[in-house]
Protein backbone atom coordinates (compact mmCIF):
# COMPACT_ATOMS: atom_id res chain seq x y z
CA UNK A 1 0.00 0.00 0.00
CA UNK A 2 1.50 3.41 -0.57
CA UNK A 3 1.42 5.57 2.04
CA UNK A 4 1.83 9.64 2.93
CA UNK A 5 2.82 11.10 6.07
CA UNK A 6 1.61 7.66 7.58
CA UNK A 7 -1.78 7.94 5.81
CA UNK A 8 -3.06 5.43 3.19
CA UNK A 9 -2.97 6.45 -0.69
CA UNK A 10 -6.06 4.57 -1.96
CA UNK A 11 -5.03 4.03 -5.59
CA UNK A 12 -7.13 5.59 -8.19
CA UNK A 13 -8.19 8.49 -5.96
CA UNK A 14 -7.11 12.26 -6.41
CA UNK A 15 -5.00 13.86 -3.62
CA UNK A 16 -3.82 16.72 -2.11
CA UNK A 17 -0.60 17.21 -0.63
CA UNK A 18 1.61 20.73 0.69
CA UNK A 19 -1.08 22.17 -1.77
CA UNK A 20 -0.63 20.63 -4.89
CA UNK A 21 -3.78 18.64 -6.17
CA UNK A 22 -2.46 15.12 -7.65
CA UNK A 23 -4.64 13.45 -10.51
CA UNK A 24 -6.33 9.97 -9.88
CA UNK A 25 -3.49 8.03 -11.86
CA UNK A 26 -0.49 9.88 -10.06
CA UNK A 27 0.23 6.46 -8.34
CA UNK A 28 -0.30 4.53 -11.42
CA UNK A 29 1.76 6.71 -13.96
CA UNK A 30 4.58 8.25 -11.61
CA UNK A 31 8.16 6.59 -11.20
CA UNK A 32 9.27 5.74 -8.08
CA UNK A 33 11.59 8.76 -7.91
CA UNK A 34 8.52 11.10 -8.45
CA UNK A 35 6.70 9.14 -5.35
CA UNK A 36 9.39 9.34 -3.02
CA UNK A 37 10.15 13.42 -3.72
CA UNK A 38 6.84 14.45 -2.09
CA UNK A 39 7.50 11.55 0.35
CA UNK A 40 5.15 8.32 -1.05
CA UNK A 41 6.36 5.44 0.03
CA UNK A 42 5.51 1.31 -0.01
CA UNK A 43 4.51 -0.85 2.37
CA UNK A 44 3.55 -4.37 2.27
CA UNK A 45 0.20 -4.90 3.45
CA UNK A 46 0.03 -6.67 7.06
CA UNK A 47 -0.17 -10.25 6.80
CA UNK A 48 -3.94 -11.41 8.50
CA UNK A 49 -4.05 -14.04 10.55
CA UNK A 50 -6.06 -17.04 9.63
CA UNK A 51 -9.63 -16.14 10.73
CA UNK A 52 -10.23 -19.80 11.37
CA UNK A 53 -7.93 -19.57 14.96
CA UNK A 54 -7.75 -15.71 15.67
CA UNK A 55 -9.89 -12.75 16.00
CA UNK A 56 -10.76 -10.01 13.75
CA UNK A 57 -7.21 -11.75 11.52
CA UNK A 58 -5.43 -10.71 14.43
CA UNK A 59 -2.64 -12.44 16.23
CA UNK A 60 -2.73 -11.41 19.36
CA UNK A 61 -6.53 -12.29 19.79
CA UNK A 62 -6.72 -16.12 19.52
CA UNK A 63 -9.81 -17.95 20.02
CA UNK A 64 -10.12 -19.97 23.04
CA UNK A 65 -8.52 -23.45 22.71
CA UNK A 66 -11.33 -25.24 25.34
CA UNK A 67 -14.86 -25.21 26.04
CA UNK A 68 -16.01 -21.93 28.00
CA UNK A 69 -19.31 -21.67 29.76
CA UNK A 70 -21.24 -18.91 29.09
CA UNK A 71 -22.01 -15.70 31.23
CA UNK A 72 -23.55 -12.64 31.21
CA UNK A 73 -22.26 -9.30 31.27
CA UNK A 74 -22.28 -9.35 35.26
CA UNK A 75 -20.57 -12.60 34.63
CA UNK A 76 -23.70 -14.74 35.84
CA UNK A 77 -24.34 -18.03 34.25
CA UNK A 78 -26.27 -18.06 30.95
CA UNK A 79 -28.44 -21.07 30.79
CA UNK A 80 -29.75 -23.32 27.96
CA UNK A 81 -33.76 -21.84 27.51
CA UNK A 82 -36.60 -23.88 26.51
CA UNK A 83 -40.27 -22.93 25.63
CA UNK A 84 -42.53 -23.04 28.53
CA UNK A 85 -46.28 -24.02 26.89
CA UNK A 86 -48.10 -22.71 30.76
CA UNK A 87 -46.74 -19.59 31.06
CA UNK A 88 -46.12 -19.13 26.73
CA UNK A 89 -42.36 -18.08 27.86
CA UNK A 90 -38.63 -19.10 27.32
CA UNK A 91 -37.49 -20.22 30.49
CA UNK A 92 -34.04 -20.98 32.13
CA UNK A 93 -33.05 -24.96 31.86
CA UNK A 94 -30.43 -26.21 34.49
CA UNK A 95 -27.90 -26.59 31.92
CA UNK A 96 -25.48 -23.81 31.25
CA UNK A 97 -24.58 -22.55 27.39
CA UNK A 98 -21.28 -23.69 26.28
CA UNK A 99 -19.45 -22.19 23.75
CA UNK A 100 -17.32 -24.41 22.10
CA UNK A 101 -13.42 -23.65 22.04
CA UNK A 102 -10.96 -24.74 18.88
CA UNK A 103 -10.38 -27.91 20.22
CA UNK A 104 -14.06 -29.24 20.13
CA UNK A 105 -14.70 -27.74 16.84
CA UNK A 106 -11.76 -28.68 14.74
CA UNK A 107 -12.24 -32.30 16.36
CA UNK A 108 -15.71 -32.39 15.11
CA UNK A 109 -14.45 -31.42 12.02
CA UNK A 110 -11.98 -34.03 11.80
CA UNK A 111 -15.02 -36.76 12.59
CA UNK A 112 -16.58 -35.02 9.85
CA UNK A 113 -14.05 -35.39 7.65
CA UNK A 114 -13.05 -39.20 8.60
CA UNK A 115 -17.27 -40.57 8.05
CA UNK A 116 -17.02 -38.53 4.37
CA UNK A 117 -14.18 -40.13 3.55
CA UNK A 118 -15.28 -43.84 5.03
CA UNK A 119 -18.80 -43.11 3.85
CA UNK A 120 -17.52 -43.69 0.09
CA UNK A 121 -16.68 -47.50 1.03
CA UNK A 122 -19.48 -48.31 3.72
CA UNK A 123 -21.19 -50.42 1.28
CA UNK A 124 -18.43 -52.96 0.87
CA UNK A 125 -18.66 -53.48 4.65
CA UNK A 126 -22.58 -53.66 4.47
CA UNK A 127 -22.42 -55.96 1.98
CA UNK A 128 -19.61 -58.52 3.79
CA UNK A 129 -21.73 -58.55 6.45
CA UNK A 130 -24.89 -59.18 4.33
CA UNK A 131 -23.84 -61.56 2.20
CA UNK A 132 -20.05 -62.54 3.17
CA UNK A 133 -18.26 -61.19 0.46
CA UNK A 134 -14.78 -59.86 1.55
CA UNK A 135 -13.79 -56.37 1.43
CA UNK A 136 -11.08 -55.49 -1.07
CA UNK A 137 -7.50 -55.93 0.83
CA UNK A 138 -6.74 -52.39 -1.02
CA UNK A 139 -9.97 -50.93 0.73
CA UNK A 140 -9.50 -52.00 3.68
CA UNK A 141 -5.97 -51.04 3.84
CA UNK A 142 -7.44 -47.26 2.91
CA UNK A 143 -9.94 -47.49 6.05
CA UNK A 144 -7.50 -48.51 8.44
CA UNK A 145 -5.46 -45.72 7.12
CA UNK A 146 -8.54 -42.89 7.07
CA UNK A 147 -9.13 -44.20 11.01
CA UNK A 148 -5.22 -44.19 11.99
CA UNK A 149 -5.08 -40.15 10.44
CA UNK A 150 -8.11 -39.98 12.30
CA UNK A 151 -7.20 -41.18 15.55
CA UNK A 152 -3.79 -39.42 15.52
CA UNK A 153 -5.51 -36.21 14.73
CA UNK A 154 -7.79 -36.44 17.71
CA UNK A 155 -5.13 -37.04 20.31
CA UNK A 156 -3.00 -34.21 18.72
CA UNK A 157 -5.87 -31.56 18.62
CA UNK A 158 -6.29 -32.80 22.22
CA UNK A 159 -2.80 -32.14 23.45
CA UNK A 160 -2.51 -28.79 21.87
CA UNK A 161 -1.62 -26.14 24.53
CA UNK A 162 -1.48 -23.02 22.16
CA UNK A 163 -3.08 -21.73 19.05
CA UNK A 164 0.20 -22.34 17.23
CA UNK A 165 0.37 -25.80 18.37
CA UNK A 166 -3.13 -26.68 17.19
CA UNK A 167 -2.59 -24.70 13.79
CA UNK A 168 0.38 -27.17 13.01
CA UNK A 169 -1.30 -30.24 13.81
CA UNK A 170 -4.41 -29.42 11.37
CA UNK A 171 -1.45 -28.22 8.83
CA UNK A 172 -0.38 -31.51 8.71
CA UNK A 173 -3.16 -33.24 7.86
CA UNK A 174 -2.37 -36.48 6.04
CA UNK A 175 -5.32 -38.29 4.28
CA UNK A 176 -5.08 -41.32 2.09
CA UNK A 177 -5.40 -40.73 -1.28
CA UNK A 178 -7.02 -42.53 -4.40
CA UNK A 179 -3.73 -43.49 -5.35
Amino acid sequence: MFLLNGQRLPEGVPFEHDGVQYPANFLNLSTEAEKSAIGITWENDPVRADDRFYWDGNSANPKALEDVLATDDNGDPVYVKVWDPETETMVDTEEQVVTKGLKSNWIAQIKQTTNSLLAQSDWYVVRKFERDVAIPTNVATKRAAIITESNRLETAIAAATTVPGLIEVINSQNWPSDN
